[in-house]
């Protein structure tokens, strides 16, 4: 396990005993000046090797050139970025960063402009995960040291300590996330993430709300309640409230954390099943941006609800044609046991509108495999019943390097996939070429109430959740940065509605008393 630190200045450094790895767009890193970086190399990197070693990349779409054996790198990003990327290319920045650490001492020097410090920051944090259970891994001692060299135009800007505040809180709010879902169900069952959820809890002062096992049958939250009722452990609607006295908005991030999912009686494939310790990926990503969030000053209401449970086979497992009652009040006829992700949700967004008053509600999960089809493994995909809010989603998604784009929202035409003769609907689509993503969206948002009028936005972060064998974090810098104005972190704000990428999103004016504030109204 690796320490991860993050500073605005380079200190002295030499490659023989500390590598470092020099990386950034070859538009920057030609406009670096030897002097800038020469205390990295500890006197064995001249002037004229460095400036060799910069005229020789030519990134197709990545390059990268050695300057001292492997303890000295320097890497370009790609040169080219389309519309639908990340300015950052942060993706590219985590695989290079992944190639060239080599263990124990070293330093990351990113050379970037302001505005991509934050998403360059957090793709550092994907390299370095927090969990392994390999035999001695505990053992070595590592440190990462992430240096920036900020540049606008010509001119250098220096970071905050309100700037490395806020990379170091976000980056172990990525760890974190990565570290739940990367944990199997034998260590990550639904009481040790709860278990999680208390901590961060009293990290930020606050004590979670739990509702587990035959109190939720009690309460009426079927959803949840039948998806883990099989399990060992039962299953759990956890809430984390960071409330705000005169707060003009309640906000609430609900996240799907199925800690195992076998399918349920409509059981998986012995292929299928493997790597379904990510369902919680959802969750997870709430719980660390949820801990993001109110670290740097959250000036209005937020919620983080939880929808806990393992879809286990068993005597009491949930069987197709049951009847679900759902806290909406809604009647679900199951019909695919393994459509589990949007019956626990639709109680979670439920309870935020009955219970917490939420003015707008985000769903994050898990949900589909049909995601990674639609929106591939880097963007994931969003449905909202607010155009504005899509907009902005897109938007700071290219900002925060968390990609998203939007599928059809269109109730309607789908709607009607979910029809049952006997129950108000069931669970799983009838035609499953018809728009699985946005039709598991919908599911949800029907639990929502007819007569909810505030913003509603899901997120099905199914493939992005994950790259190989290890999960990204992903989610957290998006939420975080998707609710920024709200935030009193000038770099989170950057990244936010109100900074960089704001461009055609409606705002609120300057007031007296507060910043500017994204209208979705």
């Amino acid at each position: 396990m690796a320490a991860l630190v993050f500073s605005g200045t380079l200190e002295p450094s030499d490659p023989f005993d500390s590598a470092v790895l020099i990386i950034g767009q070859l538009r920057h890193l030609a406009k670096l000046k030897f002097d800038e970086v020469q205390l990295k190399f500890g006197g064995k990197v001249d002037a004229e090797t460095f400036a060799t070693c910069i005229n020789s990349l030519h990134p197709s779409p990545t390059d990268q050139c050695s300057l001292w054996l492997n303890g000295a790198t320097v890497a370009a990003l790609p040169v080219k970025c389309s519309r639908h990327n990340t300015p950052s290319r942060c993706h590219s920045l985590t695989k290079l960063v992944k190639s060239c650490l080599a263990g124990g001492q070293e330093y990351v020097v990113i050379v970037c402009e302001r505005e991509n410090v934050f998403a360059s920051g957090l793709a550092v944090a994907r390299a370095l995960p927090l969990y392994s259970a390999k035999s001695g891994s505990h053992n070595i001692a590592r440190k990462v040291t992430v240096e920036f060299i900020v540049v606008d135009e010509d001119k250098r800007v220096s970071l905050t300590p309100e700037d490395l505040e806020c990379l170091k809180v976000a980056a172990d709010g990525v760890r974190l996330a990565a570290k739940i879902v990367d944990m199997p169900c034998s260590e990550m069952n639904v009481d040790n993430f709860l278990q999680e959820i208390q901590e961060v809890g009293s990290d930020l002062n606050i004590t979670p709300k739990i509702i587990s096992g035959e109190e939720l049958a009690e309460k009426g939250f079927g959803g949840i309640y039948g998806v883990g009722k099989a399990a060992t452990v039962p299953p759990a609607l956890a809430v984390l409230s960071h409330i705000v006295p005169n707060s003009t908005e309640t906000i609430a991030w609900v996240g799907k954390g199925i800690v195992f999912d076998t399918g349920g009686l409509c059981i998986k494939t012995k292929a299928g099943m493997c790597g379904m310790k990510r369902d919680c990926g959802g969750a997870a990503a709430v719980l660390g941006a949820f801990r993001t969030a109110v670290k740097l000053g959250f000036s209005e209401t937020l919620h983080a609800v939880f929808c806990l449970a393992d879809n286990a086979v068993g005597p009491l497992a949930q069987r197709p044609d049951d009847i679900v009652h759902m806290y909406s009040g809604r009647t679900v006829e199951i019909n695919n046991t393994d459509a589990e992700g949007r019956l626990v949700l639709g109680d979670g967004v439920s309870y935020a509108v009955k219970d917490l008053h939420s003015d707008i509600i985000v769903d994050i999960a898990t949900l589909t495999g049909a995601q990674g089809i639609a929106t591939g493994k880097y963007h994931a995909s969003i449905l909202t019943n607010n155009e504005k809010l899509e907009e902005l989603c897109v938007k700071v998604g290219r900002s925060s390097g968390d990609l998203v784009h939007p599928v059809p929202f269109t109730p309607e035409l789908h709607s009607q996939e979910f029809s049952s003769a006997i129950a108000d609907m069931k669970n799983s689509v009838a035609d499953r070429s018809n728009a699985q993503v946005s039709c598991a969206g919908l599911f949800i948002m029907s639990h929502l109430g007819q007569d909810y009028n505030g913003a509603w936005l899901h997120i099905d972060i199914a493939s992005p959740s994950y790259s190989g064998e290890r999960a990204t974090g992903y989610g957290v810098g998006l939420l975080a940065s998707l609710f920024g104005d709200r935030s009193l972190n000038p770099l989170l704000r950057l990244v936010g509605p109100t900074g960089a990428v704001n461009n055609g999103v409606a705002m609120d004016e300057d007031v007296e008393d507060g910043p500017k504030r994204m209208k979705l109204i």
